[in-house]
């Protein structure tokens, strides 16, 4: 079995620490280096659902996406909620690893798993760092066009169910075929996907405002595909399975969490009378 340092290793040559955004937490967040791992499970977000499975099937380690301590903390004291899964995960024995913009922004990355979840061939990055292979987001394209409306529903199928589901704003009948995608909140890059000259952006978290000003620009823009954060990005935890899987040779046991952590749990509609 190899030791959490050497799991540690092979993730962060697929997701260099560098990578992260200067105000991100990244890395390992508790866990002994030197102890030694068998068993590992990858999710989305470290939160008490996540804890309990990894317990209960007995993962020494859990790599999560999203930091358990983005923002500076004086303490974990255990009857704090974050502080309270410290605990938690130190005295059953399991570490925590979070890799996360250093994720989003690593080729491949969060944007490529969830290209890949479409059915996109990758053209590159939607905003590209230095070396234009890495960086936020990614642009692809469908083997054929496909009217807007097929294409919602194609991001539906293709992605764990939500309560909220999949919304588009745009043409039904609109041809889609070059697409911007961009795991977790993505309304900031809007400009970069009508720069791109895309035909659909796909992302999460959608604000009002932000998507109602790109849809009145005056100029052609992409259509828009809300979903999920967690959904988003949930198809890059079997790709961070996958890492660990290859490294080590079958050696190390690796399970990719199904339990829906997306806060929204209840949907309704107005009954019409």
């Amino acid at each position: 079995m190899p030791a959490l340092a050497e799991v540690i290793a092979a993730l962060e040559q697929a997701y260099p620490p560098e990578l992260a955004e200067s105000w991100d937490a990244v890395g390992l967040v508790c866990g002994d280096p030197a102890e030694q791992v068998d068993k590992v499970l990858f999710c989305v977000d470290p939160v008490d659902e996540t804890v309990d499975e990894a317990i209960d099937g007995g993962a020494q380690l859990i790599v999560a996406h999203h930091p358990l301590l983005l923002r500076g903390v004086h303490g974990v004291p255990a009857d704090s909620t974050k502080g309270r899964l410290v605990h938690r995960l130190i005295r059953a024995g399991v570490a925590l690893y979070c890799a996360h913009t250093n994720a989003d922004s690593a080729s491949p990355g969060v944007s490529d798993a969830l290209a890949d979840a479409i059915g996109l061939s990758v053209l590159g990055p939607l905003d590209p760092r230095e070396d234009g292979v890495t960086g936020i987001g990614r642009i692809g394209e469908l083997p054929e066009p496909e009217p807007f409306s097929a294409f919602v529903e194609r991001v539906a199928n293709a992605l764990p169910r939500t309560e909220p589901g999949v919304y588009g704003a745009g043409d039904p009948g609109r041809p889609i075929r070059r697409v911007a995608v961009s795991g977790g909140s993505g309304d900031s890059y809007l400009k970069r996907a009508t720069a791109a000259g895309v035909d659909a952006y796909v992302t999460a978290d959608l604000r009002h405002h932000p998507a109602g000003e790109h849809l009145a620009e005056i100029a052609e823009v992409p259509a828009l595909v809300g979903v999920t954060h967690w959904a988003s990005e949930w198809p890059w935890c079997e790709q961070a399975s996958a890492v660990v899987r290859a490294a080590f040779a079958g050696n190390v046991d690796v399970h990719v969490s199904t339990r829906c952590t997306d806060p929204w749990t209840l949907r309704a509609t107005r009954t019409e009378h």
